[in-house]
């Protein structure tokens, strides 16, 4: 994929039966500019950066891909942008990217906690591309208020699901279940 928001593949290395991928260098990802920020981002800026990666993902979508795997850290940084703090944002991480032409049963844990799809949450092998936009929104999100909008627990199994149901009568799971139960 040749796209200004996807990093750049430069090389592939085969050594005996092991691939190496060399990809352009980024000097760091959108996490560790958020981490130890204290000011928010500004609404331009914010804006500025949605605006990249929505092009860069409907451009993955349109030649037939999902990344399955978004969060901050999966968006670098391009180096030249950085040191005049014009920042480019580049998708990276493709290891969990699937064909949106593949067909399910896709694998059900793919993406971090905080940035899954309720049907990924769900524990649903049946999802679309449309989990990057879910994702993307949960990073609109934290990007305004740098933390994230669906923090679960790392020491859980599964996320409070019922954090996402916001009113009555959704779904929700049950003694980890999948029976339905009304609120």
């Amino acid at each position: 994929m040749n796209h200004p928001n996807i990093v750049k593949l430069k090389e592939v290395i085969r050594e005996s039966d092991i691939l190496y991928f060399v990809f352009e260098y980024m000097e760091c990802n959108l996490y560790q500019l958020m981490k130890d920020r204290e000011k928010m981002f500004s609404e331009g800026e914010v804006r500025n950066w949605c605006f990249q990666v929505f092009q860069g993902l409907a451009y993955m979508h349109q030649w037939g891909y999902f990344h399955r795997y978004l969060k901050p850290g999966t968006f670098i940084i391009a180096s030249e942008s950085f040191q005049m703090e014009i920042y480019t944002m580049v998708y990276s991480d493709f290891g969990l990217a699937r064909e949106i032409s593949s067909q399910p049963p896709y694998t059900e844990y793919v993406s971090t906690r905080w940035y899954r799809a309720p049907e990924m949450l769900l524990q649903s092998y049946l999802y679309s591309s449309k989990v990057d936009m879910w994702a993307m929104g949960a990073i609109m999100a934290e990007l305004f208020s740098l933390r994230p909008l669906f923090p679960g627990a790392r020491s859980s199994k599964a996320p409070d699901v019922s954090k996402l149901v916001f009113r009555s009568k959704l779904p929700i799971l049950s003694d980890e279940k999948l029976s339905l139960k009304v609120l």
